[in-house]
């Protein structure tokens, strides 16, 4: 298993698009496959912490983090910073009531797991969501510091992958659970898919498609909104010739279209502050209907990125100057 880095804030790229995609359609697939089963049941608190080794690694993590976000907590014995942020990081496990699962991985028994998240120091504390990996923090971080994140983690889980977390009965013995009903479908759930499918398949007409009929009927559907955005983007650079674009846009900095066009190919490329600062440099630069469209297609990245990303407030602060 190679762990992979995950925006807590937004998708960037081609790669990350996609691998939230698949992850988000696996792990709706398990738990549908665990509801088929007869549910995972109700957990104990004392279940919320467990220990994981190599051998258990791909059960107890992977596999959960299809139902529940799960956070791992890199530690040793000859740790004193592990000693004081282990015992926080137990009691808000028990404290979330299962919005997430704490897996305690001792590194001086399981080097090739702590090779494999590079970790360099302990403690140090990554997250698997539904089979991606992304690291939180490194050190004795505060408990404020920790909240906030474990809050990043809960809301992203959700929203991104419909992950609600375990049913915490404390009544219930540890290891043993009980028979839950499955939770039938949302009303959107086979149109999303069909999106994702639609994506897999590089048909960006198809999955554009689908998330505008999940709107037509809920306007303020978060998931739909942001796979919109991002269809629509992967629509727009599938028949560019990037060196032409790029070409253009270079030769011609008061063409608007051009520069249009060039920030989308940025912006799939990763380049994120190229892709924003392109833009509202052309805002400075142009006015009326050409301001207002290079205006509109910066806000249409910014869904793309993720309101919530650090860089697209820096650049929402850059083109309030622009405009004003």
């Amino acid at each position: 298993m190679q762990p992979r880095n995950m925006s807590m804030s937004g998708v960037v790229d081609l790669a990350a698009v996609k691998a939230a995609q698949e992850a988000k359609a696996k792990a709706e697939q398990a738990r549908a496959e665990a509801a088929r089963q007869g549910g995972a049941g109700a957990v104990s608190p004392a279940d919320l912490v467990i220990d994981v080794d190599e051998a258990g690694f791909e059960r107890d993590v992977l596999q959960r983090s299809a139902e529940v976000p799960v956070v791992i907590d890199f530690w040793a014995e000859w740790c004193q910073p592990c000693k004081q942020l282990s015992p926080v990081l137990e009691r808000l496990a028990v404290e979330y009531n299962g919005r997430f699962l704490l897996a305690k991985i001792d590194v001086d028994a399981n080097q090739m797991l702590m090779q494999q998240f590079g970790v360099q120091g302990i403690p140090a504390v990554f997250a698997v969501v539904a089979g991606q990996a992304l690291p939180l923090f490194q050190g004795a971080a505060g408990e404020a510091q920790i909240r906030q994140t474990l809050d990043q983690l809960v809301q992203v889980a959700e929203q991104r992958f419909g992950l609600t977390g375990l049913t915490v009965d404390p009544d219930a013995e540890p290891g043993v659970a009980e028979p839950a009903a499955a939770v039938p479908a949302g009303p959107y759930d086979g149109l999303l898919e069909a999106a994702v499918q639609a994506l897999d398949a590089g048909d960006f007409g198809g999955a554009v498609q689908a998330y505008r009929n999940v709107l037509a009927d809920d306007p303020a559907n978060t998931e739909a909104k942001l796979g919109l955005a991002q269809a629509e983007l992967l629509q727009r650079v599938a028949g560019m010739d990037p060196q032409q674009v790029r070409k253009d846009a270079a030769g011609n900095p008061g063409d608007v279209q051009a520069q249009i066009a060039a920030a989308d190919l940025d912006l799939v490329g990763g380049h994120v502050e190229d892709a924003f600062g392109r833009l509202i440099e052309t805002v400075r630069r142009t006015a009326g209907d050409d301001r207002d469209a290079v205006r509109l297609r910066l806000l249409e990245l910014f869904e793309v990125v993720g309101p919530d990303d650090p860089r697209v407030a820096a650049a929402r602060r850059a083109l309030a100057r622009a405009l004003f």
